[in-house]
């Protein structure tokens, strides 16, 4: 009886060193890189597009916004990005020119598809129950150029708050006039540790050291 007992539980610690040695590799296995960050689309030849663009414009649903950044899973390069359509704000144009914007991310709605790794994102990396939100501010006049149903490059520059943290960054918007009103979309680079965020070194997983911020919203009057 006692050899049968000895011979279950070692069974039972080889089960749970297979568990910890294979895990990682099965999670490797499963991973794929993440789809091409969502973006304007030029509208068809002869479509009707939205009228004046001066105005307040809201974000609507259907917006998405999210993260983007590669990590190292046991050794393989891997792309991961988390989405949400949690998205607010609202974009202000006069004259011809983007005189204020506003974006406003629910942090905590973020998923990348994986429960562990999204769970680990909210509580350990963002620590969402104290800093619910991100933000990006367009902080000065942009001049727009003619938009149509081409979507056309816009530089702007804002200030990113993430963690509580806010720092000036550089992007470039991709704008399309549309039926419904006007998309933008852009890419926001952020290097984590700007924001008191600290990139997650596990042993099999490593993130690297700066991503990006990515957004896609459609705006309405």
């Amino acid at each position: 009886m006692r050899g049968r007992i000895w011979w279950i539980v070692g069974g039972g610690l080889a089960l749970l060193v297979l568990a910890l040695v294979a895990g990682p590799l099965v999670y490797a296995a499963l991973e794929d890189d993440a789809p091409p960050a969502r973006s304007v689309q030029a509208q068809p030849e002869g479509a009707p597009l939205s009228a004046e663009t001066d105005g307040t414009w809201t974000v609507a649903p259907g917006s998405s916004a999210g993260y983007r950044v590669d990590e190292v899973l046991n050794g393989a390069d891997v792309t991961v990005a988390g989405t949400t359509e949690q998205v607010s704000g609202s974009v202000v144009v006069e004259g011809g020119s983007l005189t204020s914007a506003e974006l406003t991310v629910d942090m905590a709605s973020v998923a990348t598809g994986n429960e562990r790794r999204d769970s680990y994102f909210r509580d350990n990396v963002m620590d969402v129950g104290q800093y619910p939100t991100a933000t990006f501010v367009v902080t000065g006049p942009v001049p727009l150029p003619e938009l149509t149903g081409t979507p056309v490059p816009v530089p702007v520059t804002g200030e990113l708050t993430v963690k509580g943290t806010t720092r000036e960054v550089q992007a470039e918007l991709s704008v399309v006039r549309t039926p419904d009103g006007v998309d933008a979309s852009g890419s926001v680079p952020m290097t984590f540790a700007d924001h008191g965020v600290d990139p997650p070194n596990l042993g099999f997983v490593r993130v690297e050291d700066a991503g990006a911020v990515e957004f896609l919203v459609h705006l309405t009057r």
